[in-house]
């Protein structure tokens, strides 16, 4: 193979396999610490019975609230807690780490696809060995 060709083959796979390898590393090192509820967005006591359990010394939450079990002191005075003054955050981290795996497969499969186009490139395996000569 030419050496002008072998430079281009080896510039254009090694651009080629930036682009994945830049998605990739973006992805692996972004912050996992985004992924919690944001305040505005709380969710209520009740709507969270499905993903969420609090005990307190053994006994549900929603138990002690409706008992009126569990009292709050602040600057007003002390007073019990309801299930409205209650509301939870999630952190969704596993669920998008779960959704972000095939993507950061297919990143992983097309840099180790473009690493070896261009180790081929710079080894010169991707020699041309022209047509077969048929004699007539």
């Amino acid at each position: 193979m030419p050496p002008r060709i072998r430079l281009i083959y080896s510039i254009l796979s090694a651009v080629l396999l930036l682009i994945p390898a830049l998605s990739l590393y973006r992805e692996m090192t972004g912050r996992s610490d985004i992924w919690w509820t944001p305040h505005t967005m709380l969710v209520p006591f009740g709507e969270s019975q499905d993903r969420v359990e609090i005990h307190v010394r053994g006994k549900p939450l929603g138990a002690l609230l409706t008992a009126g079990a569990l009292r709050i002191a602040d600057d007003a005075g002390a007073g019990p807690l309801t299930t409205q003054e209650i509301a939870l955050r999630f952190n969704n981290w596993d669920r998008v780490r779960a959704q972000r795996i095939p993507l950061l497969l297919a990143y992983a499969a097309a840099c180790g696809a473009m690493a070896v186009l261009f180790l081929l490139a710079v080894t010169g395996r991707l020699a041309y060995r022209g047509e077969p000569r048929v004699a007539s």
